[in-house]
């Protein structure tokens, strides 16, 4: 289903709270557009920072996993007192959003995997994302340890001067566990609602949408803004995200 921007100002959806989760060498800044967007409509909205990353940048250690995220925003959810969460994960937060609904279920009332992840028990990002010289990259230019922004934001969509000189400066290096960790998925994912929604022609998100609507997710197709097109398109970005049924 594609969506057209004309149909904003029709939505009047109650008070809702989302949580807008990063993808890999990204920040909470880069919701910095959307965040308004949702919260002019008069819902509550966060955007957190994972560790190691954006703000959090000087907590980058080789000890940060998966498992680190996910208990980011698992401890935000708690110290924050949130439930009836709508839980946003973008790109490789949807890793991230399926380990917290493992551990936080009874907080969440739907999942959104906004051109993002959606994980097989066992399964970890590698074993989607088949780069396979991604060992080398990581040992040449990250110590070991440390994943190197791969490609360009132009790649990602984002095409706008201004834009890219605002976020070209904000990326930042990605622990390499966080991309081997394998996630642990049970019954508590599949019984949260979900959405999926497409932003980009990437074969594994078109694949991943492929599966999501076999298992019985809503499904939107946004594609003018790219993958990072909470940068590029931040208008059409929060109509998706508003778009739940």
């Amino acid at each position: 289903m594609k969506i057209k921007l004309t149909i904003m100002n029709k939505i009047n959806r109650d008070h809702s709270v989302y949580v807008l989760v990063h993808g890999a060498w990204h920040g909470g800044w880069c919701w910095k557009k959307v965040k308004p967007l949702l919260e002019a409509r008069g819902h509550t909205v966060y955007t957190p920072t994972l560790t190691g990353l954006g703000e959090r940048s000087h907590l980058l250690t080789p000890q940060v996993d998966l498992s680190t995220h996910i208990q980011d925003i698992v401890s935000m959810l708690e110290y924050e007192d949130l439930y009836n969460v709508i839980l946003v994960g973008h790109s490789y937060a949807g890793m991230v959003i399926s380990g917290v609904a493992e551990k936080a279920a009874d907080r969440l009332s739907h999942l959104v995997y906004l051109d993002a992840y959606l994980p097989e028990d066992g399964k970890s990002i590698v074993d989607y994302l088949v780069i396979p010289t991604l060992d080398k990259i990581v040992m040449e230019r990250g110590d070991g340890w440390r994943i190197p922004f791969l490609g360009t934001l132009e790649d990602l969509g984002v095409t706008d001067k201004q834009d890219l000189d605002w976020a070209k400066p904000r990326i930042g290096d990605q622990p390499y566990k966080t991309f081997t960790e394998t996630i642990n998925i049970t019954k508590h994912m599949s019984n949260i609602p979900g959405t999926f929604i497409q932003l980009s022609n990437f074969p594994w998100f078109v694949k991943t949408g492929e599966r999501a609507r076999s298992m019985g997710f809503n499904y939107y197709q946004v594609l003018s803004g790219g993958h990072d097109a909470m940068i590029s398109n931040p208008e059409e970005t929060a109509l998706a995200i508003l778009q739940m049924p």
